[in-house]
């Protein structure tokens, strides 16, 4: 999937179909010139209902169409005829949708399994036929109901990915190569930062037919949870992942201050996540000879805080089966 196509953001407006009108009608037939009230009642507004679909992955279908509008209920008709029900608008979306009110910001629902059905906007009931409004004082009422009308509503859909991994790591850590390298995603590559600004998702193959989904979000900087360089945006799609990556590349001046930077964020944006699983790779291994690597596990171990960890090279190859024995473990505990 390209960039461009990865939408997660959109605004719509939905309006909800009006009720029918009651009938206002009185029985005649042949020999029956003053028969009663006959007037159906009208049909039902149509709904603007929402439904899951795990086969989607972006709101990709709302990038060019944002107005939904439900049918309206027929009117009623004679003999008692129930008008038609107005046409059902059923917008599909991917598992992780939010839904907020765009005015209030009021969360509404969110959608996180497939085949589930909300109502968003419930049409107008239809109107009573005149039938009903029949007694011994009144026998023939030549009036009936008018159709409740339908409501409108303008909502923000959100999407957050629902991934296994999530790789968290500030800008050019090496997020994207591994995600190439592990998956047969093909994540934008460069040598600059905020090369990946939407998230990319892949599939990694483990041994005996073992599959799990990792999300490559795009990079944290500090100040993010206060929505600095998008950090809201990209924030939001961390929350649904089983289990973190902190990726923190080999020549960064100080691993464990980027680690605590990065945890502060999550921390700031939304406590709960400091709950996740969480585990760190030192990536870009490749540069370092092995009395350099025993120099920083044994920094590592005090400064970590007991956070576990691990050193692997994607452009080397270095320890990606293992790291993938480990996340597996984790996925699976």
């Amino acid at each position: 999937m390209t960039e461009g196509n990865f939408v997660d953001y959109v605004k719509i407006h939905l309006a909800s179909g009006n009720g029918g009108k009651g009938s206002v009608h009185l029985h005649r037939e042949k020999y029956i010139t003053k028969g009663g009230p006959d007037g159906g009642d009208g049909g039902r507004g149509g709904h603007i209902i929402l439904k899951g679909n795990r086969n989607l992955w972006t709101l990709f279908s709302f990038k060019f169409k944002r107005h939904f509008k439900a049918g309206h209920g027929a009117h009623g008709s004679k003999n008692r005829s129930t008008g038609a029900d107005g046409e059902d608008v059923y917008l599909e979306v991917p598992l992780g949708t939010l839904i907020r009110d765009t005015e209030t910001q009021e969360v509404i629902c969110e959608v996180t399994e497939d085949g589930q059905e909300l109502i968003l906007l419930e049409g107008g009931l239809g109107g009573r036929g005149n039938w009903h409004f029949k007694n011994s004082v009144n026998q023939t009422p030549r009036y009936a109901q008018p159709g409740i009308p339908g409501q409108e509503r303008q909502v923000t859909l959100e999407l957050k990915v629902l991934a296994d991994v999530g790789l968290v790591g500030f800008p050019n850590a090496g997020k994207s190569t591994l995600l190439s390298v592990l998956t047969s995603a093909k994540p934008k590559i460069a040598d600059y930062e905020f090369t990946t600004l939407k998230p990319n998702l892949g599939i990694v193959k483990n041994r005996d037919f073992q599959t799990f989904v990792m999300a490559d979000i795009p990079g944290i900087i500090e100040g993010a949870a206060e929505g600095k360089g998008l950090g809201h945006y990209f924030l939001r799609h961390i929350e649904r992942n089983a289990t973190l990556l902190f990726l923190i590349p080999a020549d960064s001046a100080d691993i464990a201050k980027e680690y605590h930077i990065l945890l502060d964020e999550l921390r700031r944006y939304n406590p709960e996540m400091l709950d996740k699983d969480r585990f760190v790779v030192i990536s870009k291994s490749d540069m370092l000879d092995d009395e350099l690597k025993a120099e920083m596990k044994a920094e590592l171990d005090q400064t970590l805080e007991g956070a576990p960890y691990m050193f692997i090279s994607s452009v080397a190859q270095q320890g990606l089966q293992a790291l993938k024995d480990k996340l597996w473990q984790m996925l699976n505990a």
